[in-house]
């Protein structure tokens, strides 16, 4: 996002220049002018910045220069300049949709903190309009793998990569990181898309039904076998079996999948006959399998046998960059869900969900996005313990933010602004304020 720039128009010469020199002073770009239609001419709906208009001006005044800012992007943040006698006006013009008024006197260190808002919010609005064009454009593995970390970046070209092969794959991640949704993606973008994709949680299968659940068996085959039935395994011939949270596996039954995964055929229970089984394997686990294979409660060889292909999901509070796209993606899901407007998503709203452990990682974030779109979330409280006001906690996060950026590119300025779509002069002003000099940040 560019520089903001501050639009100031106002008829008298002498208190434009004051006015412009302060904000100037301030660390403001200003482009102030007498004629309203110039500043006119620099608003878009992508521009940054604020327009602050004195309202009693010879020909066009500022409520109609307000109007016609609106026709260009009703979101534009406008500041009317008022003489005391204009303040019902000026309270008109709030209703109508200015930002804020300013009634004459008034100092120029006033007009430079309600500009600072007014950016904050201009800021929100525009980047949560890229946030919706970005989420519009996605398609395929983006809309299912949301994030623009290099982290996700990398997720989404090593499934795209694996999609294409047979190869079985074991998936690590925490809680609710998403390894179904993973699974799933490595089916949908191979080919065997066109084939059945059976999900199975070892964790929730009873032990004593486990067996059959994957193997079938025939009639007779025990107690209560009345009659024959395919397992799940088999049913997923020419398919995708996705295996979760496989550490629960009891011991005595990973040593028959591990045969079937050698040799890919399956017994159903009560029979002998092997029956030829066409299907890929995917695998996924919260827990560390070489260290539980060490202590007895995984099978080593097993491990070994899928751990030739791992993909390994990243935590959401490894990625915070990624939450405000990934929660708006969220809640236009529950907005189809539940066919709810979605409320507007404030920029502290925001902060607050960055600054949290999401120890739910992305199954959390989206119960949080579906009771948003409810109505029934309120302002993410800060971490306990942490004693930190959310503004201290977000100056924190920032601080973060720059240092790692600036460590990424060891030290050098250019690649670091572009890549946190600064201005040179804001990446300066940043580091000046959170005392990160380059010497600092190589040594971090």
């Amino acid at each position: 996002m560019d520089h903001a720039t501050v639009l100031l128009v106002d008829d008298e010469e002498d208190l434009r220049r004051s006015l412009g020199q302060g904000l100037e002073l301030s660390g403001q770009d200003v482009f102030a002018t007498g004629v309203a239609e110039d500043a006119l001419e620099r608003i878009s709906r992508d521009f940054y910045g604020v327009l602050i208009t004195d309202i009693r001006m010879p020909g066009t005044d500022g409520f109609q220069v307000m109007k016609q800012a609106f026709e260009i992007d009703p979101a534009l943040p406008v500041v009317l300049i008022t003489g005391h006698g204009d303040v019902p006006l000026a309270v008109e013009a709030m209703r109508a949709g200015a930002y804020d008024f300013l009634e004459k006197p008034f100092s120029v260190s006033h007009l430079a903190s309600v500009v600072e808002r007014a950016l904050d919010r201009r800021r929100l609005v525009l980047e949560n309009r890229k946030l919706r064009e970005e989420l519009a454009d996605r398609t395929g593995l983006e809309s299912r793998l949301v994030g623009r970390t290099p982290a996700m970046e990398l997720l989404r070209r090593n499934v795209t990569a694996l999609a294409t092969t047979d190869a079985d794959v074991l998936i690590l991640g925490e809680t609710g990181s998403g390894k179904e949704v993973v699974s799933r993606a490595l089916h949908d973008e191979g080919p065997r898309k066109d084939k059945p994709f059976v999900a199975l949680n070892c964790g929730a299968l009873p032990a004593e039904i486990i067996e059959s659940e994957l193997f079938g068996h025939e009639k007779g085959a025990f107690t209560g076998a009345s009659g024959q039935r395919i397992g799940k395994l088999e049913h997923a011939h020419g398919g995708t079996v996705f295996l979760d949270e496989i550490e629960s596996m009891p011991l005595e039954l990973q040593v028959k999948l591990l045969r079937v995964i050698e040799n890919r055929t399956i017994e159903r229970l009560g029979s002998n006959k092997p029956i030829e089984l066409d299907v890929r394997f995917i695998a996924a686990t919260k827990e560390d399998l070489e260290a539980a294979g060490k202590e007895g409660r995984f099978r080593l060889d097993l491990f070994y046998r899928l751990n030739v292909v791992n993909v390994a999901i990243p935590p959401l509070r490894d990625r915070p960059e990624d939450i405000p796209l990934l929660f708006r993606h969220l809640t236009v899901e529950a907005r189809a869900r539940y066919r709810r407007e979605i409320p507007d998503i404030g920029d502290d709203y925001l902060a607050g969900l960055m600054a949290r452990d999401w120890p739910g990682n992305v199954r959390e974030l989206r119960n949080v996005a579906d009771r948003f779109v409810l109505g029934l979330e309120q302002m993410p409280e800060p971490q306990s313990g942490s004693g930190a006001s959310l503004f201290e906690q977000v100056a924190s996060y920032e601080r973060t933010l720059i240092a790692a950026e600036l460590k990424r590119n060891d030290g050098a300025i250019k690649p670091t602004y572009e890549n946190l779509g600064l201005s040179r002069k804001a990446l300066y002003e940043k580091m000046r304020k959170y005392e990160l000099g380059k010497d600092a940040v190589l040594s971090a």
